[in-house]
């Protein structure tokens, strides 16, 4: 199949996120880089895109600049990663949805509910993709684990217990360190710190693996640095579409922990557990019978997990290739509408903007209820209750 072409808006010199994406993007070959405005200042921006290997005419100072230059082209881009701060997300996403282009932004995919209802009507309209990178569900036994939980390897599901808790931001003396303070500042961050940055990741995982969608929460939010706004600790409950119910805890000054993003499923007949650290493995224990490691490349592994299978067992895959995993079903979505056909059921796996609008929905469900002492709150989007 024709290499397809990917422009990137953010992720410049320095960026925590945007060499992730460009490794992710082009390790299968599916993807060329063509174009991008990297930073939103536009020397900077030009000059990065040119020491990467951009045209000159192609390394763009801003993302209207990138939208005019690239809409009429007969090679524009395929694809448009939005990796900019989070304000930014919906104006740059709604643009290039609207001139046809499909979008895999960056989470969260908007400010507001509102916004995120707006990006779904236009995707649907347009039929243009848009994708928002909860990249660890990329990870091949994260597929795995759903494919075993679809076909009742464990029963129906009972308890899903997801956590995201790391200690990078534990040090109260750091608190007015810039890198820090605008995740704590509702004027940059918006309703939810914590939550909104991790828990999300969290949440939409529980999502993905068991099939269920939160419907509504009940959550406990606490700000154990007392001058910042917003949230760095978040235990929240939920209860979920298929009847399973939800424990969630998410921290920002969880001192001893790195990443710290985890998911265990309880079923009738077994229970599962997988930890985004130690990736390769996956725990697997069938109800009266013995612990089982399930390793990332042996055999007999379902076809959502050796689609997303790179390098043979025993050797480690990390986050670049979970993204690449995202990527890779959005080349062969692309390549499905082109030539008309369907795409294969195993790559069907990217996240959507339905996902994107579903977890912005839970953060303001989240801060309504923190603040109302963790009373019951609806957690979906109006559009979708």
């Amino acid at each position: 199949m024709a290499i397809l072409n990917w422009g990137m808006i953010g992720g410049g010199d320095g960026s925590q996120i945007g060499p992730a994406h460009r490794l992710g993007a082009r390790v299968d070959g599916e993807f060329a880089f063509v174009a991008g405005a990297l930073d939103h200042r536009p020397d900077e921006g030009r000059a990065y895109g040119q020491r990467l290997g951009l045209a000159a005419d192609r390394a763009y100072g801003s993302w209207q600049e990138m939208l005019a230059g690239e809409k009429d082209r007969p090679d524009r881009v395929d694809l448009v990663t939005v990796a900019t701060p989070n304000a930014t997300h919906f104006p740059i996403t709604k643009a290039f949805l609207e001139a046809g282009f499909h979008v895999l932004c960056e989470k969260p995919m908007t400010m507001t509910v509102e916004e995120g209802e707006e990006i779904v009507r236009i995707s649907r309209a347009t039929g243009a993709i848009c994708a928002v990178n909860y990249g660890y569900t990329g990870y091949a036994l994260v597929r795995h684990m759903r494919a075993m939980v679809a076909r009742g390897d464990i029963g129906k599901v009972r308890v899903v217990n997801a956590e995201f808790a790391h200690g990078h931001h534990a040090d109260a003396a750091d608190a007015e360190n810039p890198r820090v303070r605008w995740r704590y500042d509702p004027a940059q961050a918006g309703i939810s710190a914590q939550f909104a940055d991790c828990g999300i990741h969290a949440m939409h995982m529980a999502s993905f693996v068991t099939g269920q969608e939160v419907e509504k929460l009940s959550a406990d939010c606490v700000s154990a640095i007392p001058s910042r706004v917003l949230e760095d600790d978040a235990m929240v409950n939920f209860r979920m579409s298929g009847g399973a119910v939800g424990r969630l805890w998410t921290s920002s000054i969880a001192i001893g922990r790195q990443h710290g993003l985890g998911i265990q499923v309880f079923g009738e007949t077994g229970g599962l557990r997988w930890t985004q650290e130690q990736p390769n493995q996956l725990y697997y224990m069938p109800l009266k019978q013995r612990l089982q490691v399930i390793e990332r490349g042996e055999g007999n592994l379902s076809p959502e997990a050796d689609r997303a299978s790179r390098v043979t067992v025993g050797h480690a895959e990390g986050m670049p290739l979970a993204f690449a995993n995202i990527y890779k079903d959005l080349a062969e979505a692309i390549h499905a509408r082109k030539q008309g056909r369907p795409m294969d059921p195993a790559a069907d796996l990217f996240p959507k903007a339905e996902d994107g609008l579903r977890s912005m929905a839970a953060v303001f469900a989240v801060a309504q209820s923190g603040k109302a002492n963790g009373a019951w709150t609806d957690a979906r989007p109006p559009m979708f209750r």
